[in-house]
């Protein structure tokens, strides 16, 4: 064998053997080749830029957020500007579903439920409850979605005041193991007799012929900004009392109380509202980009692939090897500061909108995703050479420049065969914060070439 030949097997070997080590690439390629053919192999490195774009100028509507966790409140950062969110949802009637002959209503209340939240937990935060007095859109889950449409703005049905650790309860039922954080506002006893005028009078009432008598209701907050909860369950309780006649054990007459409970479900309409000021995070910045969510900015990548257009044509590319490194949180003292996003997905700007609301999953061609190394600060997407290769075959073997966009996420894993499975994708809807580290060092792909 000839020298050349054996010392670029033995670099091929080698170099396989250091990326190796790394799950996401270990599809590189690499083949053994018989020693008569010719083997060379080339490094390389890629620079690429970064800029942070408002999720509003990429997606008019706004994001698409069909969850069934809507995030409630408002929280202000210096940097990273304002978040402010709230929702509108129906509530979904079980047909069959009737009030006991003679039910007199005591009260009306409506409730969420959530042990999540991010930012001062025992800032005080005002609760305002409207009645939606027009049928809320089909289709629509996007958080440009303007609830003061469907209501009276002016005139709101029930208030209350909480926090999200809900230091206004006693402790003593905090402690119990049970518990379930909560806030409730109490609401027109008339709204609760309207329903069982309904209940009453309907035959064949089920959860779509209740819509046209109850809309729903638009939950929003209108005093603190320091937390938002993440809503686990919107209840609206109607408490009643109604006449047992003998039914007590000596058959005596009897006042007996009940509830009726409605909730909002995947069944029924929910629309999360977000609304943000990013100032800042959109000024020029050389050092940063940022990302924040929901609904605030991401950070758009050019990657200018026909700088290496001559190599990328003539020679295969095995490995391109793709590491996102973010800003350590320096900060963490500050007692409220908003968390990096635990997940990040990498997709192609064009693809963006088509990519949630068909409910895609990353390909490992066209998208990636890459959970955040808490030790290393970084998004590791690892060998993205597929997709490199995939737009130049795309391209009839032209290279072009792509502009993709890291994008927050919330993943849903479920085990499949006894491994864990990416089975869904939804954009992220609690509150984060990443800062992207945009010197040269960290804003490179890492390039290995091979040739026949």
């Amino acid at each position: 064998m000839k020298q050349k030949n054996f010392f670029n097997i033995i670099l091929l070997t080698l170099l396989a053997f250091v990326y190796s080590c790394d799950d996401s690439l270990k599809n590189l390629g690499f083949t053994i080749q018989p020693d008569t053919d010719r083997i060379t192999v080339g490094a390389d490195s890629l620079f690429f830029t970064a800029r942070t774009v408002a999720v509003d100028s990429l997606l008019p509507d706004g994001m698409f957020a069909k969850t069934k966790n809507p995030v409630l409140g408002e929280y202000k950062d210096p940097l990273f500007g304002t978040i402010k969110s709230d929702f509108v949802g129906e509530f979904y009637y079980p047909e069959g579903q009737n009030f006991p002959e003679g039910a007199t209503i005591d009260s009306v209340k409506v409730a969420i439920f959530y042990n999540s939240w991010k930012g001062d937990s025992v800032a005080p935060i005002g609760l305002s409850v409207y009645e939606i007095n027009k049928n809320l859109p089909v289709g629509s889950y996007y958080t440009n979605f303007d609830p003061t449409e469907y209501v009276d703005i002016s005139a709101p049905i029930g208030k209350s005041l909480f926090t999200a650790a809900n230091i206004e309860v006693p402790i003593s039922e905090r402690q119990q193991q049970d518990y379930y954080h909560r806030a409730f506002v109490d609401l027109p006893k008339s709204l609760g007799e309207r329903i069982l005028n309904v209940s009453e009078t309907v035959e064949d009432l089920d959860t779509d012929i209740f819509k046209e008598y109850f809309k729903g209701l638009y939950l929003t907050t209108d005093f603190g900004a320091g937390a938002i909860v993440t809503v686990d369950h919107t209840y609206l309780y109607l408490h009643f009392h109604y006449l047992d006649e003998k039914g007590s054990s000596t058959e005596q007459d009897t006042i007996r109380s009940g509830s009726m409970i409605l909730n909002t479900t995947p069944e029924v309409i929910q629309i999360n509202r977000i609304k943000n000021k990013n100032d800042k995070l959109l000024e020029e910045n050389s050092d940063y980009a940022f990302v924040k969510s929901p609904a605030g900015v991401y950070t758009e990548i050019n990657f200018p692939f026909s700088e290496k257009a001559e190599k990328i044509k003539n020679q295969a590319l095995n490995l391109a090897k793709l590491t996102i490194t973010a800003l350590p949180e320096k900060d963490s003292d500050l007692k409220f500061k908003l968390p990096p996003s635990p997940y990040m997905l990498l997709i192609n700007k064009e693809s963006l909108k088509e990519f949630f609301e068909e409910r895609k999953l990353p390909n490992n061609i066209t998208s990636f995703y890459a959970q955040l190394d808490n030790t290393t600060y970084t998004y590791n997407f690892g060998n993205i050479s597929a997709m490199i290769n995939h737009y130049k075959e795309e391209n009839d073997g032209n290279i072009v420049d792509m502009d993709y966009l890291l994008v927050p996420i919330d993943l849903v894993i479920t085990t499949i065969s006894n491994q864990p499975q990416v089975t869904a994708i939804y954009n992220q809807m609690t509150p984060t914060a990443t800062t992207i580290i945009k010197s040269p060092s960290k804003m490179k792909i890492e390039m290995i070439f091979s040739k026949l």
